[in-house]
């Protein structure tokens, strides 16, 4: 026997034997599993803070970057991506077409700000951070990966 009507769970019984699976992939269509769950509280603290947007780091390919970039849409927050290669900041268009990651969170809405691999480095540096700020303004800052205090306690959920 099937269950397939509660949300996000698949359950099954067979032989006396009931099997439970939660689905993480259904939690959201944009933003799923464990993206939702370390963005969701950044998020409220990001609105209780009052700041307008927010700003993360990752790769060319990094489902974070994705995931900020429409949790940031559908919250009503703007999003910096502070992208690891300036050399895919040279021809955005290009670089679009190409990547179905960064096309995505730019659909999103999403600033991006291409940095080198040796700056890339200093992202957790006061002074990097700083620089930041001063380009970008006031913003809620998540980490690359979104892993802080605030995504264990929506992962621990």
């Amino acid at each position: 026997k099937i269950y397939p009507e509660i949300p996000n769970r698949f359950i099954a019984e067979v032989n006396g034997i009931s099997i439970h699976l939660k689905r993480e992939d259904l939690l959201h269509p944009e933003v799923s599993g464990n993206k939702f769950r370390k963005l969701k509280y950044n998020i409220a603290e990001a609105i209780s803070q009052k700041r307008e947007s927010l700003l993360t780091f990752g790769g060319a390919y990094s489902n974070h970057i994705a995931a900020t970039a429409a949790a940031g849409k559908f919250s009503g927050l703007k999003t910096i991506g502070v992208i690891r290669g300036e050399e895919l900041g040279e021809n955005l268009e290009k670089t679009l077409q190409e990547n179905a990651t960064l096309r995505f969170a730019h659909d999103c809405g999403m600033q991006f700000h291409f940095v080198s691999r040796s700056d890339y480095r200093q992202k957790t540096s006061e002074a990097f951070i700083e620089e930041l700020h001063e380009k970008f303004g006031k913003f809620y800052l998540v980490p690359e990966g979104g892993t802080n205090e605030l995504a264990v306690k929506g992962c621990e959920e």
